[in-house]
């Protein structure tokens, strides 16, 4: 929705709601997508927010609020009763009840179990069990379920009588008793077998791609990716099936994952509220304390150019370069550690491929130093006039600093992998400070070999 349309609905629903026009306000609501209305309830004034939300139908008030983020929602949940509290609760899904218990106060998450029926305040706290990262954290309960020996008759009555109140149903999981998973079948087959007595066991598609618990929710969000599945099942250390994650918590998946990898490859602390959303204070602290740390790196740099004054005084005309050389090696270190990161994202390289990585971005440094380094001498021999002796300087610095930034680029986020840190934090603004002080020191030894200083 654009923000054009945002602001015509606010207007709208602002006028009806003036005006008292209840009914009209209902029927406006009604026809809009939930994920539209959310965006719309998020711009609200606090005091008219509890108003519009309980003129929303009963189930689309569910689906609005697990849209809302979590401070929308906490505001909302201390403007309503406990009766229309329990009414919403009720009607979300039970890994959208979880991930509302997460994101909330503790008093707030009193107040939300306490209205929640015994059913789903269990199954809510089986969820809060796993890891918020892990397939376990991420997924529902609620999904559908068959017997081998049912045949497609009874497989559809058991749809029909139990999958309203299912997150999805395009695929019904084949289990044991035991829920020990034995295989999967789409409601698509279902509903086009025309043998209506076959057994879901002769029908079924016994190889499923499954995930533990345990699985880390970026790889589950790969598998979705590569296979292109609209639910992926989740099964505990004994293949009995415990839950599914859909799409909708893949993309999700995804969304913050990114976002989390933007702000650290921006030296940032991750923020997972919008943008208005946050406070000066909110803002102050995911910045400042990388500044600091990124100030205090720089230091190794001023200490290096100390340790050389010297030459530099021997030659002032070196101090002139030292910006082009510091930013070609930080641009050179960050298309580097970029390409890495993303490429580890995706899973298309791991830890063990080092080596490959490595030769593969030595050659092309050399093909891009030689490049540059071409590009400078010509500059500085013609139009900045300078000593070829100086201008080889700069250019055989700027192929050593080209060749050392991008293997670093590329060295750093595997061994961050390998240590268990997330390689993001290898990215643009600490890269760059790395190799800030290793251009210089490349820099001044040259100098000081080519011009004996």
């Amino acid at each position: 929705m654009s923000d054009a349309t945002i602001l015509t609905l606010k207007t709208m629903l602002a006028h009806l709601d003036d005006a008292k026009k209840y009914q009209s306000l209902r029927d406006v609501m009604a026809s809009l997508p939930a994920p539209d209305l959310a965006a719309v309830f998020e711009d609200l004034p606090p005091e008219k927010l509890p108003v519009l939300f309980r003129l929303c139908p009963k189930d689309q008030a569910a689906e609005v609020f697990a849209e809302l983020t979590p401070g929308t929602q906490q505001a909302l949940i201390d403007a309503l009763s406990d009766t229309e509290l329990k009414a919403v609760i009720d009607e979300l899904f039970v890994d959208d009840a979880t991930d509302l218990v997460e994101e909330m106060p503790a008093s707030v998450v009193k107040r939300i179990l306490a209205q929640a029926d015994p059913a789903t305040r269990r199954m809510i706290n089986e969820l809060l069990r796993y890891p918020q990262d892990s397939a376990g954290g991420v997924m529902t309960t609620e999904l559908m379920e068959l017997r081998p020996d049912m045949t497609v008759t009874q497989a559809m009555e058991a749809i029909r009588a139990h999958g309203f109140d299912k997150e999805t149903i395009n695929n019904c999981y084949i289990t044991e008793p035991d829920r020990t998973l034995v295989g999967v079948v789409s409601l698509r087959a279902l509903v086009l077998e025309k043998d209506e007595g076959r057994t879901l066991r002769t029908m079924m598609d016994a190889n499923v791609v499954s995930v533990t618990t345990t699985t880390d929710q970026e790889d589950v969000s790969r598998l979705f990716e590569k296979y292109g599945f609209l639910a992926i099942p989740v099964v505990d250390a004994e293949n009995r099936l415990v839950g599914i994650v859909t799409i909708d918590d893949a993309i999700s998946i995804l969304q913050d994952e990114a976002s989390e990898d933007i702000a650290k490859m921006n030296a940032i602390g991750p923020n997972d509220k919008p943008y208005f959303k946050q406070s000066m204070w909110d803002l102050y602290k995911s910045r400042a304390p990388w500044l600091i740390f990124l100030m205090i790196s720089a230091t190794f740099s001023s200490m290096v150019i100390r340790g050389y004054e010297e030459a530099l005084a021997a030659v002032t005309v070196l101090t002139a370069y030292i910006p082009m050389l510091t930013d070609a090696g930080g641009n050179a270190g960050s298309q580097s550690t970029s390409t890495i990161i993303r490429g580890m994202a995706v899973g298309e390289i791991a830890p063990r491929d080092l080596p490959r990585i490595l030769w593969r971005e030595c050659r092309v440094a050399l093909l891009c130093g030689l490049t540059l380094a071409v590009c400078s001498f010509a500059k500085l021999l013609f139009l900045d006039r300078v000593a070829a002796p100086v201008a080889l300087v700069v250019s055989l610095t700027l192929i050593c600093t080209v060749l050392l930034s991008q293997l670093i680029g590329g060295l750093l986020p595997v061994a961050a992998q390998k240590v268990k840190i997330d390689p993001a934090v290898m990215a643009s603004p600490l890269i760059t400070t790395i190799v800030d002080t290793t251009t210089l020191l490349v820099y001044f030894n040259v100098a000081t070999a080519i011009l004996r200083l």
